[in-house]
This record gives structure tokens, C-alpha cells and sequence, in this order.
């Protein structure tokens, strides 16, 4: 069998395969989907084992670092994880706690107060329709009977019980599939820990036995940039998140706003999100605000802009610093992106996948620029001896770009 027929086989059988794609796109599409959809306790643990991971081995540096004792050596990994896992329960119970009770008072404030404020609405119409006689009848002809009017909804939704009740199922059975796969993510990523080192030789191995030693550098070189990328973004977000939260607190006690501690802890939380998630807290808190006094809304909004261009300027850039390294044009198109993708995890998820592609094809085009001035120098000069990296690059090839932070607003 000739070359030049391996060719032409080679070719025959990729043409082939494309054909059967296209045939039965939609089969595969959805197998596929199946695929993914049976996949996803695996893909939760994967994430919270990494999530995990990181404060796992800040545990681990604490854990009697120095000492060589079998019983420590052993115990180190199973008590730091069991730490780890306390912590977080812990957090996640601390802001359930401070939120909810809040959030519940508030909303029975708002169905307390919606009939005197709809009745202060209609009198005002009322003293100020003089030059509508037709609005001033029909206002003074209004009468609501709020004791009628709720005998009324409850037969509405008596009647539509039925449609009630499988929307309630569906909704439950939805909450228990997704309480499943996290359970079942979260044991996955407990083995994931338990197991980490023997797990990283594993991969290690089937990659120098099937991967050429060229191929191999440039994937543990993109694993290597995708990591310091995403621990740098996760960790800096947090203590970013903690320090705006705590301030955000601090100043509405302060200023003697309602809901400070709950409002504080809303804004922390959404500020994971970048850009977006401030204004979703701000919207939150102005609305939890504006249900005790209209007016300390108008000036918690201001407080917050204030306090969201000092953290912008002052405290984000000296937290995450340039650990992510994408320009705020960059991080608006890769949220916009993400979230119409895949939601809230979708926005999360897609800065530091941006960064990392940003800063690899950054670090490419800075190569191949020097590549090309060595080509065109000719043998008489001598080319550069090193290929700086992205952080180092100082020829103003790709000009470094302001950090997200200073975008940030």
C-alpha cells in the first residue's frame, strides 16, 4: 500500500465520517446531551473538589507543617478536608441565617403595608382629579374589600389546584434531581481529594505514554497558565467579596440603614459575580430598603456607587491584582457570553477562561512577533535570546492592557 493511497484513504474515511455527522446531527446532538445531562454529578464533584482543593492546601501548609510523625503525616490530608468542609458548612449556614429571616420579615412587611399604600395612592388621585370629573367619580365609586378580594384568589387557585399541583411535583422533583447530583458530586469530590496524588501520577503517566514529548509540554504548559488562572480569580473574588461585604456593612451601621448585616452579606455574596453581581446587591438591598424608607434607599444607591468606585480602584486591583490580566471590555463580553450560555455558573466561569485564553494567545502573538523580526534581521544580527512571557513583555508588542478592576464599576 503506497503513500499516496494512505492519502487518499485517510481523506475518503474523514469525508465519510462528515457526511454521517450531518446525516444524523440531531441524533447526536441529543445523545450527546444525554451524555452530559448523565454526566453532571461528575462535573459538580470536578468543580467542588477544586473549589475544595484550594483551601485544602492552605489547611494542609497549617497542619504541623514541619513535623515527620507518621500519625500527623497520615492525619493531615482526611483532618484538613474534614476542616474544609466544616468551614464552608459553616459560611453557607452563617449567611441562610443572616439572610433569610430578613428577607421573610421583609416580605411580610410588604403585604402588611400594599393596602394602605394602594388606599394613600387612591385619595391622592382623588384630592388632585378636580379637572377630571370622570377619574374622581370612578375613584370615589372605588371600593376594595380586601376580605372579598382574598375569598376570590383563594377560589382561583382552588380551581386551578390541578395545574397547581403538577407545577408543585414538577418543581420538586426538579429540586430532588438537582439535590441528587450535588450529593452525589460531593462524594465524588471527597474520592477526587482523598486521592488527588495518585490520581495527578495516573494522568501524568497516560500522557508521557500516548502524547509526544512536544505535545506533552505545550498541554502541561496550558494546564499550568489555566490553574494559576482560576485558583488566582477564585481566591481573590472571595477576599474581595469579604472586604466589600464587611464595608458595605460597616457604613450602612454607620449611616444607620435597616437591613445593614443582611443587605452587607447580599452584597458579598453576589459580588462573586463580576460586574454584574454588584448590581444585582444593589438592587436587593435598595428594594429591602425602600420597604422601611423610601428616601434612605435614594441614599443607600448613593453610598454604594460611592463605595463601588473605591473598591473598583482602591481594593480589587491590590486583591486580585493581575492575577487575571483581561481588560474590562473583555470580562463585559465574556460575562455577556457566559450568562446567556450557561446562567450565573456561566458568568462565573467564563473570566477566568477568558483570561486564560487571552493570556495564551497574548504570550503566542509576543513569539511569533519576535519569530518574524529574527527572520527578517537575517543571519547578520543575532535574534533575541528569550521569548518573554505575557507579564514580562515590556517591546510593546501586545501593549498591556488595564486590569478588570480598574473597569470594574
Amino acid at each position: 500500500m503506497t503513500a499516496e493511497f494512505k492519502k487518499y484513504l485517510k481523506i475518503g474515511i474523514l469525508a465519510a465520517v462528515l457526511i454521517l455527522i450531518v446525516i444524523y446531527f440531531p441524533q447526536i446532538l441529543s445523545g450527546l446531551a444525554l451524555v452530559l445531562n448523565a454526566a453532571s454529578p461528575l462535573f459538580v464533584g470536578c468543580a467542588l473538589a477544586y473549589i475544595l482543593n484550594l483551601l485544602l492546601k492552605k489547611l494542609e501548609a497549617l497542619y504541623f507543617p514541619r513535623s515527620q510523625k507518621p500519625f500527623v503525616r497520615k492525619s493531615r490530608r482526611p483532618v484538613c478536608l474534614l476542616l474544609s468542609l466544616v468551614l464552608l458548612v459553616c459560611i453557607a449556614g452563617l449567611v441562610i441565617n443572616i439572610v433569610v429571616p430578613e428577607l421573610s420579615s421583609s416580605f411580610q412587611l410588604i403585604a402588611k403595608e400594599i393596602p394602605g399604600v394602594i388606599e394613600t395612592a387612591r385619595q391622592w388621585l382623588l384630592d388632585h382629579s378636580d379637572r377630571l370629573p370622570s377619574l374622581q367619580k370612578a375613584l370615589k365609586e372605588l371600593n376594595i374589600d380586601w376580605a372579598s378580594l382574598s375569598q376570590k384568589l383563594i377560589g382561583i387557585v382552588t380551581a386551578g389546584a390541578g395545574g397547581v399541583f403538577s407545577s408543585v411535583m414538577s418543581l420538586l422533583s426538579s429540586a430532588f434531581g438537582l439535590i441528587t447530583n450535588i450529593v452525589i458530586g460531593f462524594i465524588f469530590a471527597l474520592y477526587l481529594l482523598l486521592n488527588k496524588e495518585k490520581l495527578c501520577r495516573q494522568l501524568r503517566r497516560i500522557i508521557e505514554t500516548w502524547i509526544r514529548p512536544a505535545r506533552q509540554e505545550k498541554i502541561m504548559y496550558v494546564a499550568g497558565v489555566a490553574h494559576r488562572t482560576f485558583s488566582a480569580f477564585i481566591g481573590g473574588q472571595c477576599v474581595e467579596a469579604v472586604i466589600l461585604g464587611c464595608l458595605c456593612a460597616l457604613g450602612m451601621m454607620i449611616f444607620r440603614f435597616p437591613y445593614a448585616a443582611m443587605t452587607g452579606t447580599v452584597i458579598g455574596v453576589t459580588a462573586l459575580i463580576p460586574i454584574v453581581g454588584a448590581y444585582i446587591g444593589a438592587a436587593i438591598g435598595a428594594f429591602m430598603i425602600l420597604t422601611i424608607n423610601p428616601l434612605q434607599a435614594v441614599f443607600f444607591l448613593i453610598f454604594l456607587v460611592i463605595l463601588q468606585q473605591l473598591e473598583g480602584n482602591l481594593i480589587y486591583p491590590r486583591v486580585v491584582g493581575t492575577s487575571i490580566g483581561l481588560p474590562g471590555l473583555w470580562v463585559l463580553a465574556a460575562i455577556t457570553l457566559g450568562g446567556g450560555l450557561l446562567g450565573i455558573s456561566g458568568m462565573i466561569l467564563s473570566v477566568p477562561t477568558a483570561a486564560t485564553a487571552y493570556k495564551l494567545i497574548r504570550e503566542a502573538t509576543a513569539k511569533r512577533a519576535l519569530q518574524l523580526q529574527a527572520k527578517e534581521a537575517g543571519p547578520s544580527e543575532e535574534p533575541p535570546q528569550d521569548v518573554p512571557s505575557g507579564e514580562e513583555n515590556e517591546a510593546g508588542l501586545m501593549e498591556q492592557t488595564p486590569q478588570a478592576g480598574a473597569d470594574k464599576t
